[in-house]
C-alpha cells in the first residue's frame, strides 16, 4: 500500500466527512476530522486496514483542545494520525476508542487527567500521573495551567 492508495481509499470511504489532509511525505499523512466520526474512522484504519495504533497526544490551541491519533502500518511504513478538534474546552467530549483498540485506555486516562477531555464511554477515568491530592479541574497541560508560587524561603 502506498500513502496516496491509503488516501484515495479513506476520501472513497469516508468522502466529506474528511476536513483536510495534510500529505507531509509518502510516509506521514494528517486527516482532519469530526471529534464524532472518531469511531468510524478508527475502526476502518485498525480493524480493516490493519494499521497499529500508536498513542494519542493533545494539544491546547488557546481557543480548542485537539487529539491526535496516531497509527501505523508497518509492512508500508506509513503513519497516519487522524485530529479531531474539540471546541468547547470548558465541555471537551469525544467517545473512547477503547473498545476498538483496548492499548488507548492508558492514554485517554493521561489526555483526561492533563486535559480534562472526557472519553464517552470509558468507564476508567482514574487519575494515572498526577498525585491523589491534585485539585479537580486543574489540568496541567493547558495553556492557561498557573503553576502553584513557590515559597523561596524553604529553599
Amino acid at each position: 500500500m502506498t500513502m496516496d492508495e491509503f488516501l484515495k481509499n479513506m476520501s472513497g470511504k469516508f468522502g466529506v466527512n474528511i476536513l483536510n489532509v495534510k500529505k507531509v511525505s509518502n510516509k506521514r499523512a494528517y486527516i482532519d476530522i469530526y471529534p464524532k466520526d472518531i469511531k468510524g474512522f478508527v475502526r476502518y484504519i485498525f480493524k480493516d486496514l490493519s494499521f497499529r495504533f500508536d498513542t494519542a497526544s493533545g494539544v491546547d490551541d488557546f481557543n480548542a483542545l485537539e487529539i491526535l491519533y496516531h497509527f501505523s502500518h508497518d509492512p508500508s511504513g506509513i503513519t497516519i494520525s487522524l485530529r479531531a478538534i474539540l471546541h468547547d474546552k470548558q465541555d471537551p467530549h469525544i467517545d473512547t476508542i477503547t473498545d476498538i483498540t483496548r492499548s488507548a485506555w492508558w492514554i485517554e486516562r493521561e489526555l483526561h487527567e492533563l486535559f480534562g477531555i472526557e472519553f464517552n464511554g470509558n468507564s476508567d477515568m482514574r487519575p494515572l500521573l498526577l498525585p491523589d491530592d491534585w485539585p479537580k479541574g486543574v489540568y496541567p497541560l493547558r495553556k492557561d495551567f498557573q503553576p502553584p508560587k513557590r515559597d523561596s524561603r524553604k529553599e
